[in-house]
């Protein structure tokens, strides 16, 4: 069982930056892919990012390419996404992903993950 719990989101302008913060319980986390995903009102849940268990291999949704950074820190129990750029289009809620691996591949699809946290709001204004 990974209880998953989001923090950092919240309001920001156009251009700027936020820090997501994933909380992990339990003591096997380092053998968990991450991802986040996020949903805007009426529309459906995309991928944002992704991390293998060893957090050497990464994945980024086009939409957010060269301005996300995904991060995972096993001694912490902890997953990150650096946001930079924001942009009114990146509103929605943000939502934490785990699913165990038995190899240090990516998950990319949301019905492959495991635990789900309850989410972060993130609000960008022009």
């Amino acid at each position: 069982q990974v209880q998953l719990v989001e923090s950092g989101g919240g309001l920001v302008q156009a251009g700027g930056s936020l820090r997501l913060s994933c909380a992990a319980s339990g003591r096997t986390f380092n053998n968990y892919a991450m991802g986040w995903f996020r949903q805007a009102p009426g529309k459906e849940r995309e991928i944002v990012a992704a991390i293998s268990r060893s957090g050497l291999r990464t994945y980024y949704g086009d939409s957010v390419k060269g301005r996300f950074s995904i991060s995972k820190d096993n001694a912490k129990n902890m997953v990150y996404l650096q946001m930079n750029s924001l942009k009114p289009d990146d509103t929605a809620v943000y939502y934490c992903a785990a699913d165990y691996k038995n190899n240090d591949g990516l998950t990319i699809l949301a019905a492959m993950f495991d635990y789900w946290g309850q989410g972060t709001q993130v609000t960008v204004s022009s």
